[in-house]
């Protein structure tokens, strides 16, 4: 059956919540979104998921609506509650990132010097708060050199290698996962380090490397898992039936 590069990077994003069991799942960008819905569906039922505001949901809407134009709602989860679920570590995200060097520290706050940047961008927001208290993937729409970095200009996720250097308290509970890409999906070695744990049909590890401003281990490499038929079904019937998936994934 064909399937689309969008597609196999929804079904990557929802391997990322498999046997997460009863967690609050945190998406942002509509791959990961998409990739909770679907896991929920298939091998993750007990994943908690919200509509994007403050409503959590047993049945939901289809993507990029909210709780009003239909699904099922089953509690009511206002912001300040949010924060109760990430330090009991009950929350597993799947974030963007502006930035990201070979330890996977994140940057989504600034472009350039930090006291006087060339771009602001949003701000570190959740991230270091995420990345201590639970586990953190991210997702990348387009792998490129001016993402993955030999060095972040502000870290506003915590790295492996800070985690490290931070004291027990800021490694106790940080796990990085995988990093899911538009060519491929990455995950960290002994070393704390990024490598590539597969690439997706039709790209080969030279263009992940190519796309990458430093060194990637891509040895052992294998072909990321496409969709199943009934994954398929999910995705284009029930989860994204508008093909939202396709304008973050375009072809």
């Amino acid at each position: 059956m064909e399937f689309t590069r969008a597609e196999v990077c929804v079904t990557a994003a929802s391997d990322t919540w498999r046997d997460a069991g009863e967690v609050l799942a945190h998406a942002v960008g509509t791959v990961p979104a998409a990739g909770a819905r679907l896991a929920r569906l298939t091998h993750s039922p007990d994943l908690v998921l919200s509509d994007g505001e403050a409503f959590l949901m047993s049945e939901l809407p289809p993507l990029g609506q909210t709780a009003a134009a239909g699904g099922v709602i089953e509690a009511w989860l206002p912001y300040r509650r949010v924060f109760d679920v990430l330090q009991t570590g009950r929350r597993q995200s799947m974030m963007g990132a502006s930035q990201l060097d070979r330890y996977g520290n994140q940057n989504i706050s600034a472009i350039g010097d930090w006291r006087r940047p060339s771009r602001q961008l949003i701000g570190v927001r959740g991230a270091p708060g995420n990345t201590v208290n639970h586990r953190t993937d991210y997702w990348v729409p387009n792998h490129s050199t001016r993402v993955f970095v030999e060095s972040v200009d502000v870290v506003s996720g915590v790295g492996n290698d800070r985690a490290r250097t931070g004291g027990p308290a800021a490694r106790r509970f940080h796990r990085l996962g995988v990093v899911v890409t538009d060519l491929a999906v990455l995950d960290y070695g002994p070393d704390g380090r990024l490598r590539i744990r597969s690439v997706h049909p039709g790209v080969t590890v030279r263009q992940v490397q190519e796309c990458t401003g430093f060194p990637l281990d891509g040895t052992g490499a294998g072909e990321t898992r496409a969709p199943t038929a009934e994954e398929l079904r999910l995705i284009r019937e029930v989860v994204d039936p508008g093909s939202l998936r396709s304008r973050e994934v375009p072809g």
